[in-house]
């Protein structure tokens, strides 16, 4: 993995750009100086060094491990957070636009003026996944859209941005837990139930396969729930237990005590996700009941420092609400930010959760 500036990028060409104080090269890398023992960002106004005096580094944080101060002048720290982060967008937002575009890491670091490794290292901080995967991911978001609005799985598969149906069905697998033909078809076959209880919450539709539960669902009106439920697995065997199934009735006692903040045995779970809202989803179950995270500490407990927007999209594809504790999980002010349920049930929980 590369360290320094040398070796993704000519000595000469950045000598270059922090000889004409290049703006477009802010936050791309760093320059120090041997002799003064501060390192600057490329477009610094302070009076040129010489050369030979003159070192690179890919980040602040590596010159600052080599024993640079940061310039007070050009805030060369500020540079690499603020711009870097602005190409990194940047660079989503092209994918976003151009997802049928073979895109190699190369390319799309040269579009954007980063290199191949910072761009790479830094799109992984904030959304939580490499550029190839954030496509893959978009690719398949499209891929669930289309075949949800009717359209054949071929036709489906191409206007996401699929290049061959081998290429949907291998990544579809992986993220979806099934063939974009048996999701065209709503999980045909796949057999759901389902029984609708009652909580200082409000409704509480908790749905399960013959693995574990499938969905935990919040909200005012029974059929509201029920219409949700049938259009998330459209095609699939879905039947109301209305009490007479022992095993959903202890599932749903499980779940109305974990709304009230009791300890409970953790009932099992049938769902599925992108490696990394697995990954997220696994990290709020480690998250204690009457404590809390910020989206930021989760993002950094799962070593992706500065993730906090991934991890925040993750909370919100949460499928099971309470037993997957998304709602322990609040804005760095402490505020509790969005719940997909509503903010007043998230404050209610909470405060359920702190009582106990």
């Amino acid at each position: 993995m590369p360290k320094k500036i040398d070796d993704v990028l000519s000595a000469e060409t950045a000598w270059g750009a922090v000889s004409s104080r290049d703006r477009t090269s802010d936050g791309s890398f760093v320059f120090a100086v041997r002799t003064t023992g501060i390192f600057c960002r490329p477009s610094c106004p302070a009076k040129r060094p010489n050369r030979d005096n003159v070192e690179f580094f890919l980040s602040a944080e590596e010159a600052s491990a080599a024993g640079f101060r940061a310039c007070k002048r050009c805030n060369p720290e500020e540079a690499v957070r603020t711009l870097g982060e602005k190409r990194v967008r940047e660079a989503a937002q092209y994918i976003e636009q151009h997802p049928d575009e073979s895109l190699s890491l190369d390319a799309l670091a040269s579009r954007v003026t980063l290199s191949p490794f910072h761009l790479q290292r830094e799109f992984k901080k904030i959304f939580g996944l490499t550029p190839r995967a954030y496509q893959a991911a978009l690719r398949v978001g499209r891929l669930k859209s289309n075949l949800a609005a009717g359209e054949s799985v071929s036709r489906a598969t191409y206007s996401a941005g699929f290049g061959s149906s081998r290429a949907a069905y291998e990544t579809a697998s992986k993220t979806m837990g099934m063939t974009p033909g048996e999701f065209r078809r709503g999980a045909e076959g796949k057999r759901i139930r389902y029984e609708i209880g009652k909580s200082y919450l409000g409704k509480i539709l908790v749905a399960a396969t013959d693995k574990g539960l499938c969905s935990v669902a919040l909200g005012d009106h029974a059929s509201e729930l029920e219409r949700d439920l049938e259009k998330t697995f459209s095609g699939a065997v879905i039947t109301n237990t209305k009490g007479n199934d022992k095993q959903m009735s202890k599932w749903l006692e499980l779940v109305v005590a974990i709304a009230s903040g009791k300890k409970t045995q953790s009932p099992p779970l049938d769902i599925s996700g992108t490696a990394f809202q697995l990954k997220v989803w696994d990290a709020l179950r480690q998250i204690p009941a009457g404590t809390t995270r910020s989206y930021s500490q989760v993002a950094s407990e799962l070593g992706l420092k500065g993730a906090s927007r991934a991890v925040g999209s993750a909370c919100g594809k949460n499928p099971v609400a309470l037993v997957i504790p998304c709602h322990r999980v609040l804005r760095t002010d402490g505020e509790p930010g969005g719940y997909r349920w509503g903010v007043e049930r998230k404050r209610q929980i909470l405060t359920a959760e702190k009582a106990l």
